[in-house]
């Protein structure tokens, strides 16, 4: 057990904190986030698992945050929580942030060598490994989880999940490539190397038709959605069947294909990535 979970147990079962005492504890908490000794989730055997009680934390650090003015001028106006400042960042910790409106959240993880392109947004809890490019206007949500080498490209939108609880959040594992304006949700799983298509969309709710093997890939019950290593995912239609007006006026829905598995062809195609870092 981390020496800090049985303090975030007891404040978050508690109606009321002491002030001074809970600034103390909470920056103790967001420094063990900013250095990566702890995380919102991590690997556990072949998939991953929430740590329940770092999102417990995090969620006490917007029940006991102070509504406070950060203004920078007049024509700068910015107000939030006193918990969640930006995140403190020294040229020593070797992350490129290019000027142009980039934000940091404090209680994030971002590694050495990490390059981030303007503007673009990293939320409190979230993990970034070392290496990855988060390209311009890219979102990684709250407790999001990044893997090593990753470049997520122009509008990806890697969604977060602080509520419920339990809940893994998504994950993206090393050396996989999200291609632009591309968003991905609802606690999906990327595995090694694989390659999502520029619009692509996955959520816990769309099928994953791979083409290679035959077989459709859904979230179940237990398992989030999970797209298999070194799979190259594309944006895909499937017509509606259970609606004779769908079928009258050629109705499609949304879902994604797995067209090929990536293979020294796709690494070529993707090689320019280590020349942009």
């Amino acid at each position: 057990m981390h020496k800090l979970q049985k303090t975030v147990e007891n404040l978050f079962s508690s109606s009321s904190v002491d002030k001074q005492e809970f600034q103390a504890f909470f920056q103790e908490f967001l420094n063990e986030l900013n250095y990566g000794h702890i995380r919102a989730a991590e690997p556990c055997g072949d998939g991953w698992k929430a740590n329940e009680w770092v999102k417990k934390g995090i969620l006490l650090g917007f029940r006991h945050g102070e509504f406070r003015d950060y203004s920078l001028s007049s024509s700068f106006r910015y107000f939030d929580k006193h918990t969640y400042p930006l995140k403190p960042v020294e040229i020593s910790d070797n992350i490129r942030i290019v000027p142009g409106g980039t934000s940091i959240r404090t209680g994030c993880y971002v590694a050495s060598g990490v390059v981030i392109m303007p503007p673009a947004y990293i939320n409190t809890g979230a993990y970034v490994d070392q290496g990855t490019m988060v390209d311009s206007h890219a979102l990684v949500g709250s407790c999001a989880q990044i893997g090593k080498h990753v470049h997520l490209s122009a509008a990806a939108q890697i969604g977060g999940v602080l509520e419920p609880i339990g809940a893994v959040p998504v994950v993206i594992e090393d050396d996989v490539l999200v291609g632009g304006n591309c968003g991905i949700y609802e606690g999906t799983v990327v595995k090694k190397g694989a390659v999502i298509g520029a619009g692509t969309i996955l959520t816990g709710s769309m099928p994953v038709y791979d083409l290679v093997n035959k077989t459709v890939i859904r979230k179940t019950s237990d398992k989030p959605l999970t797209i298999p290593e070194n799979a190259v995912v594309i944006p895909g239609s499937r017509p509606i069947n259970n609606s004779d007006f769908a079928k009258e006026n050629n109705l499609q829905m949304n879902c994604a294909l797995i067209i090929k598995y990536r293979d020294s062809k796709t690494d070529a195609s993707t090689a320019l990535e280590d020349a942009l870092r």
